[in-house]
């Protein structure tokens, strides 16, 4: 447990180091008041310093001190340069002159705030692996291992608030292992899996003969966990009767077996779950008021994943590395398919998007999945799949789409009828209204007809290649390709 924090006033001047003394006084800080010979010995002595006030005139040494402690918060007072301090990111803020109350607690407040968000200072590789499961960049997420790293090195219970499938587990396995008894046992509990007559017996053991097949003396939860962690999951569910002897065993540290009459120390710490509203539950007396403030000591609230859709790429990736390390198999989503699922409203948070890729996996292993792969109910853009086509469809496609890409029968049709013989079916680069009696060849026509309006293109360009196929709506390299399928050269026209 860390002591109270200091507040160290560096000042040259006796009058103003004195004024500041009375107002810290006066506003309860534990403080040091000195001149600046003095500061390498306080900076010493004092292991917990909340921020350092530095008045007057800022000397070369402590622009130094400033700069080789960058976890302490500086406040600056009356300062005759201001050019001295410029640049310093640990300079938090000033205090005006005269001296303003409020501005004094709000900058001790944003003080406490610089400490809160350092670097932790545990085993820099241990909180990254075990936040592995904590997957997120986003503000929700990183309060949640915020207040994670907060709680964990205390005994206090903790309840953790949130829907179904949004991590509450992952979250009491984290405050374990950040924990000093990670080294004992984690056990969780689902309050809500285990039936009312079943629950006391898995939580507190029997005695051999306490019930009907009571064949043996049966260890519960609680003594399973000693010198760990008890995670009670749904603890909304328990029922009431539980709720009183669970209320006892967190005032008096001890229980009994069913059956068993010796009373059984229970070094153990709480950490319940739930995704119902309890203090509703409170309210139609559901659930005990006095259960809820023990359990209530430290609550975190996991986010729905669509408050955090950001965090969904670095989710996905994730949670397909676990399956591709577990399974052998992967799979992949576009850009567009990954849109489409941030659309999603994620009834089911982080389980079910698990549960998705999945069955994505099942169906489209080691594939590329985009909107039109992914279920019904989770495409939420509109784009088309695509479609393999043979060569053949793709000429007849593309020449089409080109008949009916503003093709001006008035202007080119004499122009048409100049550049090209008579076809076998009497048609000569003019559209067709009516069906002939006797039929046509359809891809001959389009290929005569393709070859006609490309020819005109290039006519109206000089044969300039671009600029022809900006006309015909394509790109230059498909302009191209049809010119050498054709033989189109200029020589030639």
């Amino acid at each position: 447990m860390q002591g109270q924090k200091h507040i160290l006033v560096v000042d040259n001047d006796a009058a103003r180091r004195h004024q500041l003394e009375t107002v810290l006084a006066f506003v309860g800080e534990h403080f040091h008041v000195f001149s600046e010979d003095q500061i390498d010995k306080y900076l010493a002595q004092t292991p917990n310093i909340l921020t350092v006030i530095l008045c007057g005139d800022i000397s070369a040494k402590l622009q130094d001190i400033i700069k080789s402690h960058p976890t302490f918060p500086f406040v600056f007072h009356d300062i005759i340069d201001k050019q001295q301090i410029d640049g310093y990111v640990n300079i938090i803020g000033e205090l005006t002159t005269p001296l303003n109350y409020a501005q004094l607690t709000e900058l001790i407040h944003h003080s406490h705030q610089y400490h809160n968000n350092l670097p932790s200072k545990r085993n820099v590789s241990g909180p990254n692996a075990l936040f592995r499961s904590l997957v997120g960049n986003s503000e929700p997420m990183q309060q949640v291992r915020f207040l994670i790293e907060q709680v964990a090195a205390t005994a206090a219970n903790v309840l953790i608030l949130g829907e179904s499938g949004t991590g509450k587990e992952v979250v009491a396995r984290n405050i374990h292992n950040l924990s000093d008894r990670s080294k004992g046992p984690f056990v969780p509990v689902n309050c809500g899996a285990i039936p009312a007559d079943l629950l006391e017996s898995e939580l507190f053991g029997h005695e051999k003969g306490a019930f009907t097949g009571a064949i043996s003396t049966r260890k519960g939860r609680f003594e399973m966990a000693e010198g760990g962690t008890l995670f009670l999951d749904e603890i909304g569910d328990m029922p009431q009767p539980m709720q009183v002897k669970l209320l006892r065993v967190l005032q008096e540290r001890t229980f009994e077996r069913v059956g068993g009459t010796k009373s059984i120390k229970a070094n153990v710490r709480i950490i319940a779950a739930t995704h119902q509203h309890l203090e509703d539950m409170i309210k139609t007396n559901q659930f005990r008021e006095d259960l809820y403030y023990r359990l209530n000591v430290f609550p975190i609230e996991t986010p729905a994943l669509r408050e955090r859709k950001d965090d969904i790429p670095l989710l996905l990736q994730e949670l397909i590395s676990r399956f591709a390390a577990e399974q052998g198999q992967s799979v992949r989503f576009t850009d567009k398919a990954i849109e489409s699922l941030k659309e999603h409203p994620w009834a089911g948070n982080v389980r079910e998007l698990s549960n998705l890729i999945e069955r994505m996996i099942i169906m489209f292993g080691e594939q590329v999945v985009n909107v039109g792969q992914l279920p019904l109910k989770y495409r939420h853009l509109d784009v088309d799949d695509y479609q393999p086509e043979y060569p053949e469809e793709i000429q007849e496609r593309e020449a089409i789409n080109e008949l009916f890409s503003g093709f001006d029968y008035d202007d080119d049709e004499d122009e048409t009828e100049n550049s090209h013989s008579e076809s076998s079916n009497g048609t000569q680069g003019k559209a067709v209204d009516v069906l002939p009696s006797d039929g046509l060849n359809l891809k001959d026509y389009l290929a005569e007809l393709e070859v006609a309006l490309i020819i005109q293109a290039l006519d109206k360009n000089d044969w300039v290649v671009a600029r022809s196929a900006e006309l015909l709506g394509m790109r230059r390299t498909t302009l191209v390709e049809k010119m050498r399928k054709y033989n189109l050269q200029k020589e030639n026209h």
